[in-house]
């Protein structure tokens, strides 16, 4: 039992590692990074299409990640 969530734990980490590297860069740079927090803040910039799937994947991927990371820790 305990090795099958552990296989199902790495299988989410490496899920979740390809998830965010396929998601695109909101800014670059220093004036990305001061004006980009104020921007995502505020909701100016909202995703759209693929960029929205991402996001909500990464979401769930992450909530099930830190979920079986708990689980996997209690078993041990």
């Amino acid at each position: 039992m305990v090795l099958f969530f552990e296989v199902l734990l790495v299988v989410f980490s490496i899920a979740l590692i390809t998830v965010v590297l396929l998601q695109k860069g909101k800014s670059a740079g220093l004036a990305g990074a001061i004006s980009g927090g104020a921007e995502h803040l505020f909701g100016k910039t909202k995703a759209r299409g693929m960029d929205l799937v991402l996001q909500r994947i990464t979401v769930g991927l992450a909530a099930g990640f830190m979920i079986l990371a708990i689980v996997v820790a209690m078993l041990k």
